[in-house]
């Protein structure tokens, strides 16, 4: 029941939505071609900002959230540049940055980051608009739960990449401490909403980063 929509079906779905009282979306982008670079999720007339622009203009009281991350559209699927096996944070937050502002230019409401780069958050929140809301996947665990994502968003690791998963910026599972030190840093940051994914599984790590960190928390 996963499917990838061209733009045209996705303003039916988002009809559908509206109709049915839903006051919100969120975007992802699978672009044409993908490269080592992401490309396609800064440009100015990437996939995401496409569908930004004609969900803006079509349903002008849809809150729109953009997925804001680099997976979708590097050829290796990692959420980062990659340099012999290695994820390279920091070039990485730049290429963030550059994404995050195409989409608010574009017309998102939220800004979602979802990449789990370190500093990605102090990065975007300086290059975009005050005015726009800024959603950090805070605490993000490594899962198989993501499997079915990846297999519509084609982001899965794959190639000459020696990294075969994300293990490596993504939160160790059973790690609470590192989840409340990314939260907090991603809250002196800039953000405005945090978010725990997998939410299902992590309910008791819901419950006590919402009664530490004074924002308002998303779950996924």
């Amino acid at each position: 029941g996963i499917h990838q929509q061209s733009i045209d079906e996705m303003l039916k779905e988002a009809g559908e939505a509206v109709a049915l009282g839903i006051k919100s979306v969120i975007l992802f982008g699978i672009p044409k071609v993908k490269d080592a670079e992401a490309t396609a999720a800064w440009h100015s007339e990437g996939i995401v900002q496409q569908a930004i622009r004609a969900l803006k203009s079509t349903y002008p009281d849809l809150m729109v959230v953009a997925d804001t991350c680099l997976c979708e559209y590097m050829d290796h699927g990692h959420c980062g540049l990659v340099h012999d096996g290695k994820i390279l944070n920091d070039p990485s937050l730049e290429i963030l940055a550059r994404a995050a502002v195409a989409q608010a230019d574009a017309g998102a409401d939220i800004i979602a980051p979802s990449d789990m780069m370190d500093g990605r958050i102090a990065a975007i929140r300086a290059a975009i608009p005050e005015r726009t809301v800024l959603m950090s996947y805070s605490a993000k665990f490594h899962s198989r739960f993501y499997g079915p994502f990846r297999g519509a968003a084609d982001s899965a690791p794959k190639g000459e990449v020696k990294l075969k998963d994300r293990a490596t910026y993504q939160i160790d599972p059973p790690n609470f401490n590192d989840a409340l030190r990314a939260s907090i840093r991603d809250m002196e940051e800039g953000a405005d909403i945090l978010m725990v994914k997998p939410a299902m599984p992590y309910l008791d790590v819901v419950y006590r980063l919402s009664s530490e960190i004074p924002l308002p928390w998303a779950v996924y």
